[in-house]
């Protein structure tokens, strides 16, 4: 039997450069995993395998690692920290245990640590916190702690504190043993010395430990009482008491340290064996029916139990197709068939595999609590539930963000149209928010994704991975459609060609709905004037409709149709009939109903100098943005608007000149507004334009 306490499935997570990769380098190398240190700065990192990562320094996709530190197994995954790639974070959050959000001491809480937090409150993810980088200039952190409990409205609980600032940052006091960490100048982590308190910080870690005795006895009633009456409390039942908290989320054990100079690291290690939940000390994943209904059973996560495992994610590499699993339940043999609840087919597992970022292990059996890659799974997506044949079951699904924006491409030269279907066919497997289109008047082919840097990287990896050379249009807008007015209109299709012909009439209500309701039918006909054998039909009718506005053809969001009355006929009324009805109703009410162009809002995360604000702000306010707040930091003011997309395009380039290449900015998807009347012609215009040309 596995001892399941002696495993923990971790997450490292954080805004871009904040050093979770440079984190993961470090407990890679302390757990004796690798021997050479590779640099994000010099593209060397074990993690960031991806030709795209290692030059651009950023994490694209997540990695999986498995290592050992003081007889526990960690399963480590490192996500990126770029908002057009949170679904990885969000995916890899979904399947683990416990996780470390690192913030950067000079940066502090930054837009994609928000996002990624949210995440993880959603997921209900045990957290440690490492404020890192504590050696670069402008680190502070009780700052960061601060922000942690203004911006993220979560609890730290402040577990060491730093010996020295910026340049003279040299170790850390661990509160508890009330001990001090000092490293020398050498770089290597294990070059440290256990010493006393420096004298000047006595009064500040008594203080910050008596907060955190206090923060750990609220768990345990009969610990505070004794506390209270002035008992002592042992270091152990404090650390019990943490433990308990961290695993209800009622605060967050935060380290401190420097991951690239290797200090601080072996204390937040021993934190993750200490106070992260091993696999069956989570709540188990509730199972759901076909329609993604909960049944109130549980993946109990145990070996005893059925086999169930959740796919994560697809990687397309030179060995095959990965299919990334965590197994909730059972235990999974290498030869065993497996049942795809989604797609109700079976499969044979021929080669399971240990990820090592890009190197992998074989195996023979794995067990509930592992995460593994399968080779050569066949029809297996993201989200999809793994089980045993004879007990089949669906885990809780993944939900992901639809595209906001689109690129048209299509190959340089005439024989690349066949490797580019294989090639994105792969990549649309490997990413559920990466989306290909054909469209169906000129041909092209349409890639649709969450963002510029997304698209950019997606056509990157079809050049050099798959070698197909492209030709990109302009970015393109994901527009969409709603109406404004209520209005109430009959419609009755009516076709007589020699024998039984067709009948139908509706009379109907449109009206604008509820933003994000989508599309919703009901019906009020009383007496049976029309059968009630028909209302499906002519809700497929108008629902089939939505895909395709009256102004420009973009999709329609938010209609309710009510249908009032209507009549038909013993012998010539069909459920075709209806549906027909249906359609030509919509195209007639549809431009009555005042229509209106929607375009996607983004909220907009920038960081700018102080000396630049001005320039920033207003070069917002130009692209039409709506300023939400300013936020004021060490090194720097940050901006929060809302801003168009169409606005966007290329923003990188104009806040670079402005702020002298010291601007940064994100931004991610938030809501869909009305367009402007001016803007609303335009686009317009420029859709007809288009049709009229490909005809």
């Amino acid at each position: 039997m596995t001892d399941l306490s002696l495993y923990r499935n971790i997450g490292i997570f954080a805004h871009v450069d904040a050093g979770k990769t440079t984190t993961t380098e470090r407990i890679l190398k302390l757990t004796g995993r690798i021997h050479k240190l590779g640099e994000v700065h010099e593209g060397e990192s074990t993690t960031d395998f991806m030709d795209q990562e290692a030059e651009r320094g950023i994490t694209i996709q997540s990695a999986a690692v498995s290592c050992f530190w003081k007889g526990t197994r960690f399963n480590v995954i490192d996500t990126p920290g770029h908002v057009d790639f949170t679904v990885e974070v969000y995916r890899s959050l979904k399947v683990l245990d416990g996780g470390i959000g690192v913030f950067c001491g000079s940066g502090g809480v930054e837009p994609q640590s928000e996002t990624n937090w949210r995440y993880a409150n959603d997921s209900k993810v045990s957290r440690l916190i490492f404020v890192n980088k504590l050696d670069r200039v402008g680190a502070d952190f009780l700052r960061v702690t601060d922000q942690v409990k203004k911006v993220l409205g979560a609890k730290p609980l402040i577990m060491t504190l730093p010996i020295g600032r910026e340049d003279s940052f040299s170790g850390v006091v661990d509160l508890l043993t009330r001990k001090a960490y000092v490293w020398d100048e050498s770089g290597q982590p294990e070059n440290y010395t256990v010493t006393d308190v420096p004298a000047d910080m006595v009064d500040d870690v008594e203080m910050y430990r008596d907060q955190l005795v206090e923060n750990a006895v609220e768990m345990d009633d009969d610990l505070m009482m004794a506390y209270m009456e002035g008992e002592e409390v042992s270091d152990d039942d404090i650390k019990r008491c943490i433990r308990k908290g961290t695993l209800e989320l009622a605060f967050f054990p935060t380290y401190c340290g420097s991951a690239f100079k290797n200090k601080g690291m072996q204390l937040l290690l021993d934190a993750v064996v200490e106070y992260l939940p091993a696999p069956h000390e989570v709540n188990p994943q509730p199972l759901t029916d076909e329609e993604g209904n909960p049944t109130g059973k549980h993946a109990i996560v145990s070996e005893d139990e059925p086999f169930r495992a959740l796919a994560f994610k697809i990687m397309d590499d030179r060995f095959g197709a990965l299919t990334f699993v965590r197994i909730y339940s059972g235990k999974l043999n290498k030869g065993d068939t497996i049942l795809n609840s989604f797609t109700g087919k079976t499969e044979r597992v021929g080669r399971m595999v240990e990820m090592q970022a890009n190197e992998r292990n074989e195996l023979s059996f794995a067990t509930a609590g592992d995460i593994i890659a399968i080779v050569g799974m066949k029809n297996v997506q993201t989200g999809h539930t793994l089980c045993d044949p004879k007990h089949p079951c669906t885990l809780e699904a993944m939900v992901f963000p639809e595209p906001v924006i689109s690129i048209s491409v299509f190959p340089k030269d005439k024989g690349a149209t066949e490797k580019m279907g294989i090639a994105i066919g792969k990549m649309v497997a490997e990413d559920p928010t990466f989306r290909v289109e054909t469209d169906i008047d000129s041909g092209e082919t349409i890639l649709k994704g969450m963002g510029e840097l997304h698209l950019d990287i997606k056509v990157d990896i079809l050049k050099r991975t798959y070698g197909v050379e492209l030709t990109v249009g302009q970015p393109q807008v994901a527009y969409r459609e709603t109406i404004t007015k209520e209005i109430q209109d009959s419609y009755t299709h009516k076709k007589q060609s020699g024998g039984s012909g067709q009948y139908g009439k509706i009379d109907y209500t449109i009206k604008p709905g509820e933003p994000n309701t989508g599309f919703t039918f009901s019906s009020s006909v009383v007496g049976g004037n029309v059968p009630k054998e028909f209302f499906p039909a002519i809700e497929k009718g108008f629902k089939s409709m939505m895909g395709t506005g009256p102004l420009a053809g973009f999709p329609v969001l938010d209609v309710v149709v009510e249908l009032t009355d209507g009549a038909f006929h013993a012998v010539d009324s069909s459920a075709i009939a209806f549906e027909i009805a249906a359609k030509g109703a919509f195209r007639q009410s549809m431009p009555k109903a005042g229509p209106q162009l929607l375009e996607p809002i983004m909220k907009v995360d920038v960081f700018s100098p102080e000396d630049h604000v001005g320039d920033v702000i207003g070069d917002l306010n130009r692209r039409r943005g709506m300023i939400s707040g300013q936020e004021p930091g060490a090194t720097g003011v940050r901006i929060k608007a809302d801003v168009p997309l169409s606005e966007m395009f290329g923003y990188i380039s104009t806040l670079r000149t402005m702020t002298s290449g010291r601007g940064q900015f994100s931004m991610e998807f938030s809501h869909y507004a009305g367009c402007p009347a001016n803007v609303a012609e335009t686009v317009i215009a420029k859709e007809k334009e288009k049709k009229a040309a490909e005809k």
